[in-house]
């Protein structure tokens, strides 16, 4: 193996973790003139990234009307916004700035807590964000088999998902720069038919239907999941923190301006579908939109809500795939994977990590809707336990740290702002069936084993690992 891979120069990794920098550069410095040629992310880039890795639209949202009714739908999305999205958004712009590199929360866990434990948020995070990506092709061939019932189940179920998932994975061997442009054309191409939808339906607004409530015919555990599912994964854009354009700029007002685009895109086509025509809960699931669009506006507009549907899981699974596999790159640079991890493709990107994750999108793609939901939400709640442990730990250890987005708060503030996630992760964990459970338990359970045997491996030199000299050593940032 060469020891000059890709943009950087790696040395042999050692259990201290020393560096050689004590300052962030920019990943691909003294690289080669190819890769140096290879475009940062900006920010309207950046905004749609964001958008799509939580949101892509509201598709998937109707499952929570169908759980709870209008009124506990329309709130839910407000409310949750408030105590999850808003804190969570903020902690990713300050750590993410303070870290700047694609090892994201890996960074910000290990620095507080240890590599053992960085490397757990790792596995828990990116196995969650893979269970994620698995939903991406079910909910595009649900929205497409009303006109395609052959979609439904079968074979042809099984070809469509595979070719998807190799469709979608090229678009990211092909760079981030482009996985960004598209996510622009396909948030706004996926956004259009509910503005349209909006303003055919305002001579049939009855706005007494968003009112209705019915408090004794609640299904709890399904509620909780779809809005924690449609509003989590804020901080999956940390992991591709080393690819973004001056991202102690960048990035808080990028989670500003998604934040806003999000909750809109869920608020807005609620209130037109369960505004404009009866509420029928038992309807209200995955494809329903559509259906609405036929009602409103007829089959063409069905037609444009099921093609949106279709590009937006197109544009949340190359989103997700990317935040994924820069995870692992990030992780292989700091010397948690072997050195093949950090591998890079002519085009800059992280073709292990893009494999990898395509892998277990394809293994995992077996799985229901509401499974798939529920298992990625356990192990996601875990890895978030982590993340505010060690926003609060940094905080109070090294106040003094330099960090280029702060939340205007002191450390009783932090603590604060943490306590509302963390409850409502304690209610979506004790909603969890039994299933799901022992099967994300017994994930995690890998994860506590597989650390000590790679760095069996590494002691044995059976795998190669890398530390990069030019990320800075941890402790030097936080001094």
């Amino acid at each position: 193996m060469q020891k000059q891979r890709s943009a950087l120069t790696w040395q042999t990794s050692s259990p201290t973790m020393e560096y050689n920098s004590d300052v962030y550069v920019h990943l691909g410095e003294g690289s080669s003139p190819k890769l140096e040629r290879i475009q940062k992310v900006s920010m309207l880039p950046l905004v749609f990234l964001i958008f799509y890795e939580v949101s892509g639209g509201p598709f998937g949202v109707e499952d929570s009307v169908q759980a709870a009714g209008p009124l506990l739908a329309l709130l839910g999305f407000l409310v949750f916004a408030l105590i999850w999205s808003v804190p969570e958004a903020l902690i990713t712009a300050e750590m993410a700035t303070m870290f700047p590199e694609n090892g994201g929360y890996v960074v910000w866990v290990s620095s507080a807590l240890g590599p053992y434990w960085g490397f757990q948020q790792g596995w828990m995070k990116w196995l969650s964000g893979v269970i994620d990506n698995a939903l991406y092709p079910v909910l595009f061939l649900d929205y497409l088999k009303s006109g395609v019932p052959e979609l439904e189940t079968g074979l042809y179920r099984v070809i469509a998902i595979l070719c998807l998932t190799a469709f979608f994975t090229y678009l990211n061997y092909r760079g981030l720069s482009l996985v960004g442009w598209v996510a622009i054309l396909l948030g706004i191409f996926s956004l259009l038919p509910f503005i349209f939808m909006g303003l055919v339906a305002i001579p049939k607004l009855q706005p007494s239907r968003w009112l209705v409530v019915d408090m004794q015919n609640v299904n709890w555990a399904l509620y909780l999941n779809v809005l924690f599912w449609n509003l989590n994964y804020w901080d999956s854009i940390s992991t591709l923190a080393g690819e973004v354009e001056t991202p102690s700029k960048t990035l808080p007002r990028a989670l500003f301006y998604a934040l806003i685009l999000v909750v809109s895109g869920y608020i807005f086509p609620l209130l037109v579908g369960t505004g404009a025509i009866p509420v029928d809960r038992e309807l209200w699931s995955d494809g329903y939109f559509s259906e609405i669009a036929k009602i409103l506006g007829g089959v063409w507009l069905r037609f444009w809500v099921q093609a949106a549907s279709a590009l937006s899981n197109m544009g949340m699974f190359v989103a997700e795939m990317s935040s994924d596999a820069y995870q692992l790159q990030g992780m292989a640079y700091r010397g948690m994977l072997p050195a093949f991890f950090g591998k890079k493709s002519r085009h800059g990107t992280p073709i292990i990590g893009i494999l990898f994750s395509a892998s277990g999108v394809i293994l995992l793609s077996w799985m229901s809707f509401q499974e798939i939901v529920a298992a990625e939400n356990y192990l996601y709640c875990f890895g978030m336990i982590m993340e505010f442990i060690a926003f609060v730990k940094l905080r109070m250890k090294y106040p003094a740290a330099s960090r280029p987005y702060k939340i205007p708060v002191g450390t009783t503030g932090a603590i604060m702002l943490c306590i509302p996630p963390t409850l409502l992760i304690v209610v979506v964990l004790a909603l969890a069936s039994l299933k799901v459970m022992v099967l994300s338990i017994f994930a995690v359970i890998i994860g506590l084993v597989m650390y000590p045997c790679l760095k069996y491996t590494e002691k044995k030199r059976w795998l190669r690992f890398c530390v990069a000299p030019d990320l800075p050593d941890i402790g030097s940032v936080l001094q």
